[in-house]
């Protein structure tokens, strides 16, 4: 299992208030002896202004200040490999920050010799942009250069420009920077918005979409979805990349690339494995999070994986993330506890966002305390709802920072005092006791963790149900994530895990009767 560190959050060892990467090793006792995580995914520490959490990367191969430095991470590196866990960083390709040194030498005139590692672009006949394109945080992905009268292209914000991956020059630094981290130890990148790498080289404008309707499940800026993004990403060209990156990563031995991708066809995402498994290991799949909360729903969504997927590829589950709406927030704290089941359970490597183990749901923060760059245009989604601290404690600043007069940087949620990895840890009735008993029984069961998985059809229950099964162990997991009671035939199971705690698991059962929001797991008996 994959742990989300979202790093600013996550824990603060020098009291000012903001994460850190001693933090995380501060944190490594909870995370391994209490939870059981097998690896780790920080998000970005590299120095930046920080006008997209990070994303926005001034020097790759350097530490923010406020996140430590270089032998931090060194030490990080070797504590988690003493305890056997691993560690994922996000690796950042598609774009800089403006400030970063090849863009500043960029833009500084149109004979600059890495004029070509961005994408520059003449201006319409009538002075316009290039193209219609236009971004997540809204408005044109072209921003205009007086001094060298062009356009740039910026995918995300402004602050962001694109590099241009046709640039042999531009390819061969971003290797060495994949080489930077691997020589200190890490043991794989997740690769942020890698649909995006190569656009259409004739920068064609996009169609209009037929439907405008605003994705529910996402945060994006309306603009966003007047259009089919067909031209701006996904161009045939990135696989050739992605194979160069492998390649790059199989040198190396045991590594992993994890790549984060938009929902799309399926038959298009599992083209990301490579046509012989050689270019991502695991291509993320958003569609989880992006299907609506009943049985038929995500039964489709389950057995739609596994048609897609490729023989002999691997897939890989997250239900929280970042940049969308908390787990609880979106279930309620009945449907959390089944989406928890679900997403340690059903086949694939799950990424447990930070907190989603404790319910934390998305935090009111006012604008005036937002850090969010994609906030700043009108209509413009703010993703620091579900980037809160994490709470650890009841004490004086959540136990979040050593400093319990710090001001986070970003708000506490609101029921912080309540809602804590330390109350919760000695409460078996709570959301982390779930967590622990599903995590303790995955790494207990080899069908859980590896086996083959098999639906049973929805029609029957009206419940979500499917065995794992792996030699002689069978393993079945029903969910309700409806409003009504139901039935679930199993033969012959022993019960081991409910969702409700109140539920007696001592019971060899042929037929449960699931509450709203229940999950269970049995193990089939002969």
């Amino acid at each position: 299992m994959i742990y989300h560190v979202y790093l600013p959050s996550f824990r603060d060892a020098d009291g000012d208030g903001v994460g850190d990467l001693a933090g995380v090793i501060e944190g490594l006792p909870y995370l391994h002896d209490v939870l059981g995580v097998d690896a780790l995914w920080i998000s970005p520490f590299f120095v930046s202004p920080w006008v997209d959490g990070g994303y926005d990367i001034a020097d790759h191969t350097a530490i923010e200040p406020r996140f430590g430095d270089l032998a931090t991470f060194d030490r990080l590196v070797g504590e988690l490999h003493r305890r056997g866990m691993r560690l994922v960083i996000d690796y950042v390709p598609n774009h800089t920050s403006d400030q970063h040194p090849w863009f500043v030498e960029s833009r500084s005139s149109r004979e600059s010799p890495k004029r070509d590692w961005y994408i520059w672009a003449d201006p319409r006949p009538d002075g316009g942009p290039p193209n219609n394109w236009v971004s997540e945080a809204g408005g044109s992905v072209w921003e205009w250069d007086e001094r060298t009268g062009q356009f740039y292209l910026h995918s995300h914000l402004v602050e962001q420009p694109d590099l241009n991956w046709r640039n042999p020059a531009v390819r061969a630094a971003m290797m060495d920077v994949m080489r930077f981290w691997l020589d200190r130890g890490v043991d794989g990148f997740r690769i942020d918005v890698v649909h995006m790498l190569m656009k259409d080289p004739e920068l064609r404008d996009n169609p209009p979409s037929p439907d405008t309707t605003p994705n529910p499940y996402d945060r994006q800026h309306p603009d966003f979805t007047t259009q089919l993004h067909i031209h701006d990403r996904r161009h045939p060209d990135l696989h050739t990349v992605l194979r160069e990156l492998r390649a790059l990563l199989d040198s190396y031995g045991d590594r992993v690339a994890i790549g984060e991708l938009e929902v799309m066809p399926w038959k298009d995402w599992a083209a990301f494995y490579g046509r012989s498994l050689d270019e991502l290991h695991l291509p993320m799949n958003f569609s989880l999070i992006e299907t609506p909360w009943s049985a038929g729903e995500i039964a489709t969504a389950l057995s739609s994986l596994e048609e897609a997927l490729p023989p002999g590829a691997w897939p890989v589950n997250n239900l929280g993330n970042h940049d969308r709406s908390r787990l609880a927030t979106r279930y309620g704290e009945a449907g959390a506890r089944t989406a928890a089941m679900l997403l340690l359970s059903a086949r694939g490597t799950p990424i447990l966002y930070y907190g989603d183990e404790i319910g934390m749901t998305d935090v009111d923060v006012p604008r005036e305390l937002m850090r969010d760059g994609f906030a700043r245009h009108e209509g413009g989604p703010s993703r620091d709802p579900n980037r809160t601290p994490l709470p650890w404690s009841p004490a004086p600043g959540a136990g979040f920072s050593s400093s319990p007069h710090a001001r986070t940087w970003l708000p506490l949620a609101p029921d912080w005092p309540s809602r804590n990895i330390e109350r919760q840890r000695h409460d078996p009735a709570s959301m982390l006791s779930l967590y622990r008993r599903l995590l303790s029984l995955r790494r207990a069961s080899p069908a859980l963790r590896a086996g083959a998985m098999r639906l049973h059809p929805v029609q029957e229950t009206g419940c979500v149900v499917y065995e794992r099964t792996l030699d002689d162990e069978r393993m079945l997991v029903a969910l309700n994530p409806g409003q009504a009671h139901r039935t679930v035939p199993v033969g012959r199971v022993e019960l081991m895990v409910s969702t409700r705690a109140e539920r007696a698991l001592t019971e060899q059962a042929s037929a449960i009767e699931l509450c709203p929001g229940e999950g269970v797991i049995g193990r089939v008996l002969a």
